[in-house]
């Protein structure tokens, strides 16, 4: 400390964040602790006790965590600073070969307040185990024991709060420090690469995501990493967030991730399904420890969260009105309600939703019955649909059983695709249409394809 007074080889500052507070370390042992030891040993004969002693003077040993805490940055600095500055280096130099280190390190005697608490715990275990069962510091033992205990949890808690709170920080350093999400209290739980698979054109990109115990960050990695490594491109709550696992031929080791902002379909890769560390797997795990389910929405959850949106590879005509789509005159469009792929004219509405800030989105016309329990006007909802359209739709509202499938031919090679309906007012005919409602092995929720908001009982469309 004299050397740094000086301001020649090192800052004050400095060797203060080398030695935190090992100076009131130092004169609690010397002015409280070893001179209470020392009277008490030299009346041992009349009062052969040290528990009443610990018991009094173990409150304040908790003054080691804060050297512990430090101790990592601490054996830093000296390796930083005996790099950049030769005076420095010479003095830690000059002052380990004094006799009093005993030729140790500046490194090996900074360890040792480290390991003093442990060993007053085993000390004092020792002691309490050798002590008579009729001792009469016994009690006082035992108690002062339990106390020493307390004090080497707390400063391991204070090791594992400082390594938590550096951690965190560097993720926070790899997100780019944004004010909304850098907060100490957070605690991130799991992190890893993750495909994230496009409901447009069936591909897939590489993402990352990171899971706190509050929030599911779902970013992009940086091209040139500049600073931050990744670009934040949703936030989502871990409250009310659902997930669930799919079955997929095309995309094997997908799942969902439903929160009321939106709702992600992911999928792991391979090497982590097939290696077991690999973060994307454990991020998957950590999601699916939620213990939660994910449903295509139901009535009470419509409009009320992000919807899982069916891919547009899957369908090849409208899923409410079964026209064709082409790429021209007859284009894809999603529901933001139900997630449903329907053409432009089933999708001419618009309702407001609670899970986008109540804004008005497009809507298919089922779902803005049910949002906003208006009626549609019969010329519109009839305008420009030819008549086998009309007829396909109302035959499979109606119907006991309708579904995709494909004709086989004689030799049990696929052939033509089909939409199939068996009417209820006519359980004996068979209905093929020419074009399939949704391709065969697709992904789309079981028994969605019919089910309207307006079948649901209750609906104000319902008689």
């Amino acid at each position: 400390m004299k050397e740094a007074k000086t301001g020649k080889t090192v800052p004050e500052e400095v060797v203060k964040m080398i030695f935190s507070n090992i100076s009131s370390i130092y004169q609690f042992h010397a002015e409280f602790f070893l001179p209470e030891l020392q009277k008490r040993m030299e009346d041992w004969h009349h009062n052969p006790r040290i528990g009443d002693v610990i018991q009094k003077l173990a409150p304040f040993l908790k003054m080691y965590g804060e050297y512990v805490k430090n101790f990592d940055k601490a054996v830093e600095l000296i390796t930083a600073w005996s790099e950049k500055s030769p005076p420095f280096q010479e003095l830690i130099a000059d002052i380990q070969k004094r006799k009093v280190c005993a030729n140790l390190t500046l490194q090996h005697h900074m360890l040792e307040p480290v390991q003093r608490i442990p060993r007053y715990e085993l000390l004092l275990k020792d002691y309490v185990r050798k002590l008579p069962p009729q001792s009469p510091d016994r009690g006082d033992a035992e108690k002062a024991l339990e106390m020493i205990f307390m004090v080497a949890k707390h400063s391991n808690a204070a090791i594992a709060e400082m390594e938590r709170l550096q951690n965190l920080w560097v993720v926070y350093q790899r997100l780019g420090l944004e004010d909304d999400i850098v907060d100490p209290s957070n605690e991130l739980i799991k992190e890893g690469p993750i495909q994230k698979i496009s409901t447009r054109n069936n591909s897939t990109s590489e993402k990352y995501l990171f899971l706190f115990n509050n929030m599911l960050l779902y970013c992009v990695p940086k091209v040139i990493q500049v600073g931050a490594e990744f670009q934040v491109h949703l936030r989502m709550d871990v409250g009310g967030m659902k997930v669930r696992e799919l079955k997929d031929a095309e995309f094997p080791h997908t799942f969902l991730v439903s929160g009321k902002q939106r709702t992600l379909e992911l999928q792991a890769f391979q090497d982590a399904i097939d290696r077991k560390e690999k973060r994307s797997e454990t991020f998957k795990t950590a999601a699916e420890d939620t213990q939660t389910v994910l449903s295509h929405p139901q009535a009470e959850e419509l409009g009320r969260r992000a919807p899982q949106w069916v891919r547009d590879n899957l369908v090849t005509m409208c899923m409410r009105c079964r026209e064709p789509f082409n790429a021209i005159t007859r284009r894809r469009h999603h529901c933001r309600a139900c997630g449903y792929v329907v053409c432009a004219r089933c999708s001419d509405y618009k309702a407001e939703l609670q899970y986008d800030g109540n804004r008005p989105n497009r809507v298919c016309q089922e779902c803005f019955i049910f949002l906003t329990g208006h009626t549609v006007l019969e010329d519109r909802e009839g305008k420009h649909r030819g008549i086998l359209e009309v007829r396909a739709a109302e035959v499979s509202s109606r119907s006991l059983l309708c579904s995709s499938l494909q004709l086989l031919d004689k030799n049990g090679k696929g052939g033509t695709r089909g939409w199939f309906v068996i009417p209820q007012d006519d359980p004996l005919v068979l209905y093929i249409y020419a074009a399939p409602q949704v391709r065969p092995g697709s992904n789309v929720p079981h028994g969605d394809i019919l089910l309207c908001p307006r079948d649901i009982p209750g609906h104000p469309g319902t008689s």
